[in-house]
């Protein structure tokens, strides 16, 4: 028998009516014959709501209690898509994180998957059960409850179905698959109906929200298809999958804004071995995570400036870690900068054509946007500008690039 896993996100999920709609997607796939896991979010809002109500108590709120609190909003669903379920005359059972057996590290809201537990999956499919699993939750060794971090619930699907052995991961959602950008920004984005798992893991990293980027890492390693399509009509969508020829002739298959950045830059750091080691050592501490590092040299060598950029939720944190670090090693000031994101432009055709760049920073001079810093990868460019020059920024890609086209032309530099 074939095994599906199907995750439903939150706005999937916003109210009774979505809630059925969901379940007959899985008791049809039920129906077709196939043995089904569904991976449910919260119902849309819910999480905002109760990180909401959370900082109205403490304006810091302990990591550990937010996990308590956060991952009731998809024991709320897993028991109404339950409800909805036997309804309709069909059997299932709803699983929290910890009744599955799905085990993570002990890192309070940014957990990671160690291992995931069979035998309960595999109870509950043999007793001919729709088995319905919290997504974005687990447990730690000491039986801790954890969150693997905001729409991680693409991640527990992933990871379930990689661990099954499922024959297809469907994501589904509000939107009916991946664009060549945000539809919202850029009227022409054009629907992918197949994208490599390179790309898409480098466009959910820049900012494209229709998947984790975890979820992606799973798929590309465990080999996963995984189908983004849309929960509320029943056609395909784009199917995230190993790369097949032809796919490199493409230049630039999407891009993408990241926005809620902030860039901090250390100023005055002695240029000597081991100090940006120590620096980065000291913010890895607290479990932060960084991107886009810039380090500038000056006054003969001696004097650097280190620069790096973190998520916006994260600043005030990374500014108190840095200024006590600039006090306590004699370094000069701190500066942030919370008028920023991240445009970037993403393609393995980059791998194999030339000029990609240039024609990048031609198109964002000619628009007159100011280019902060610059990051690349081999097959992402990555530019740190103004906030307001974001929306910008991606049309004018977007268009230099073709992406409307259904074959998008090789740059020629």
């Amino acid at each position: 028998m074939s095994l599906v896993v199907q995750k439903f996100g939150g706005t999937s999920l916003g109210d009774a009516q979505k809630i059925h709609r969901a379940a007959r997607r899985a008791i049809q796939a039920r129906l077709d014959g196939a043995d089904v896991v569904m991976v449910v979010s919260a119902m849309g809002g819910t999480t905002d709501k109760l990180i909401d109500l959370a900082r109205e108590v403490t304006p810091r709120p302990p990591r550990r209690e937010l996990d308590m609190l956060l991952t009731t909003g998809e024991q709320v669903s897993i028991a109404l898509m339950a409800m909805a379920i036997d309804t309709a005359g069909h059997r299932a059972i709803s699983l929290t994180g910890g009744q599955l057996g799905l085990v993570t590290d002990s890192v309070h809201t940014q957990a990671r998957i160690q291992r995931i537990s069979k035998d309960r999956l595999a109870r509950e499919l043999s007793a001919g059960n729709i088995v319905i699993v919290a997504g974005f939750q687990g447990i730690d060794e000491r039986g801790e409850i954890t969150t693997l971090g905001r729409g991680a619930s693409d991640t527990t699907a992933a990871a379930l179905a990689a661990v099954l052995d499922a024959d297809v991961c469907e994501i589904y959602t509000d939107v009916d698959g991946v664009y060549t950008s945000d539809p919202r920004i850029v009227p022409q984005a054009r629907k992918l109906s197949r994208i490599g798992y390179d790309e898409m893991l480098e466009l959910a990293g820049a900012g494209a929200k229709v998947m984790h980027s975890r979820a992606i890492e799973f798929g590309k390693k465990y080999n996963v298809p995984i189908h983004v399509r849309s929960s509320l009509i029943d056609l395909p969508g784009t199917m995230i999958m190993a790369e097949t020829p032809g796919m490199e002739d493409v230049v630039v298959r999407g891009v993408t804004l990241q926005g809620n950045l902030a860039t901090v830059v250390m100023i005055g750091v002695p240029n000597t071995p081991g100090t940006a080691s120590s620096i980065f050592a000291e913010v890895a501490r607290h479990n932060i995570v960084v991107d886009d590092i810039v380090q500038n040299i000056y006054d003969h060598g001696r004097i650097a400036n280190i620069g790096f950029s973190t998520q916006e939720h994260e600043v005030e944190r990374v500014r108190e870690i840095c200024e006590a670090m600039a006090r306590e090693r004699g370094f000069g000031k701190v500066e942030v900068d919370e008028n920023v994101c991240k445009v970037s432009v993403v393609g393995i055709g980059m791998r194999s054509h030339a000029g990609v760049a240039s024609k990048v920073f031609s198109v964002l001079a000619e628009a007159r946007i100011n280019i902060h810093t610059i990051s690349t990868s081999e097959i992402v460019i990555g530019c740190i500008v103004n906030a307001e020059d974001g929306h910008r920024a991606m049309q004018h890609l977007h268009e230099a690039f073709g992406l409307d086209q259904e074959d998008p032309p090789a740059s020629s530099g």
